[in-house]
């Protein structure tokens, strides 16, 4: 009688090992370029050509995955980031960009660089249902799930930005006459259409010249002078950093003296105000949402002190008065942490899935910044404040504000 019962008993016992191995088994699931031991992410970034400040940024998330690799990786596993050369050139990013998927296969292009470049491939991606994520630009476009399920941005966009600065010109300019320097593509477009949203049905009697260049241009200066010509109190740049630089010794040479707008993607000391004159940059107006590694206050931080740490081990040549070494330690953050949440369901899919599921802060943000994302919002960050650079680091002129 026990024979049967014992029998009975042994087959479940059996079947339930059976379901529990089968169990232990599901729960790694490998994409392209993961092991046991390692993780690929692919990268395109303008170390070389007209963006090639920004080749700061693409040195820096290298160095905080040094840092993540000494200490022994990310569940166990090691992150290989294989980051090439573009130029801030959208045919060389697609050569490079098919070369990392098709050749490297990467799980996944992370934080490539530049609007004009990720839009180059932005069908691409989709289409091949590789994530493209946390991508360095603001343009609107990067948050659009329901179309694009697989590209999402990281910074506040452009337009959210743009609004901003139309706030700031609303409460604090005397009848603006506003003039603008744009890049001509979605990137320099973006800002003015949040501008114009702000200001609403007085954005045409607001703005008296708009000027744009193209990437390839040699210098913006014919532009400055028009835009100086048009009588604007207002300046609102919104170029990268090699033009910016360009704008503010232009403006300051022809003793042109406008309530000077500088968009964040040119808000650096050490590769803008730096090569600009320190001088000729004071009184510039931007937003910002980490902490300026330039300021005594920000010095005082635990977090700064951490990154400042981090700089010292791991990027022992890098410009501490650059906040592209602050945006990539804090952007390569947001990747870890993504990875960490998928565990060992590393596929494309669910790193997709994690990665619209954040919640987080992150100690060199300022108060009151944080990431949060979900399957309908690709916005991770959407809060800034308004600063004014002194000279020496950024005095703030207001509290963290939303354009929502």
């Amino acid at each position: 009688m026990n024979t049967g019962r014992k029998l009975t008993l042994t087959l479940a016992a059996v079947a339930a090992m059976g379901l529990a191995a089968g169990s232990a088994l599901a729960e790694k699931a490998y994409g392209p370029g993961v092991t046991d031991t390692s993780i690929k992410l692919g990268n395109t970034n303008p170390y070389s050509g007209p963006a090639a400040a920004y080749g700061t940024i693409g040195k820096a998330i290298a160095a905080y995955f040094d840092k993540v690799n000494k200490e022994g990786g990310i569940n166990g596993r090691t992150i290989e980031f294989i980051s090439l050369d573009d130029g801030y050139s959208p045919p060389k990013t697609k050569e490079q960009t098919r070369k990392l998927v098709e050749q490297e296969e990467v799980l996944a292009i992370f934080q490539g660089l530049g609007t004009p470049t990720n839009s180059a491939i932005h069908k691409y991606m989709n289409k091949k249902k590789v994530p493209q994520l946390f991508v360095a630009t603001g343009a609107t476009k990067w948050g659009d799930p329901e179309n694009y399920p697989w590209t999402m941005g990281w910074q506040p966009s452009y337009q959210t930005e743009g609004q901003l600065f139309g706030a700031y010109i609303l409460e604090n300019v005397k009848d603006p006459k506003i003039a603008i320097l744009f890049q001509n593509d979605d990137y320099g477009k973006d800002y003015v259409t949040g501008l114009r949203m702000k200001l609403g049905d007085k954005a045409d009697s607001m703005i008296v010249a708009e000027e744009s260049y193209e990437v390839a241009d040699p210098t913006i200066n014919s532009q400055i002078i028009k835009l100086k010509d048009s009588g604007a109190n207002v300046f609102f740049n919104v170029s990268t950093p090699k033009f910016a630089a360009q704008a503010i010794k232009k403006v300051r040479e022809l003793n042109w003296d406008p309530v000077f707008l500088n968009n964040s993607v040119s808000n650096t000391v050490g590769s803008v105000y730096k090569p600009a004159g320190l001088e000729n940059s004071k009184g510039i107006i931007s937003l910002l949402y980490y902490m300026d590694p330039t300021s005594p206050d920000t010095k005082k931080t635990e977090g700064y002190k951490k990154w400042n740490a981090w700089m010292d081990e791991y990027q022992p040549d890098g410009d501490k008065l650059s906040s592209f070494n602050v945006y990539g330690y804090l952007v390569a953050q947001t990747m870890v942490q993504v990875i960490k949440q998928a565990g060992d369901n590393l596929t494309r899919e669910n790193l997709m899935k994690e990665a619209a599921n954040l919640n987080m802060e992150m100690d060199m943000f300022l108060p009151g910044v944080n990431i949060e994302t979900s399957p309908t919002d690709f916005y991770p960050i959407e809060k800034m404040m308004p600063v004014q650079f002194n000279g020496d680091g950024f005095t703030p002129l207001g509290n963290v504000v939303s354009a929502n």
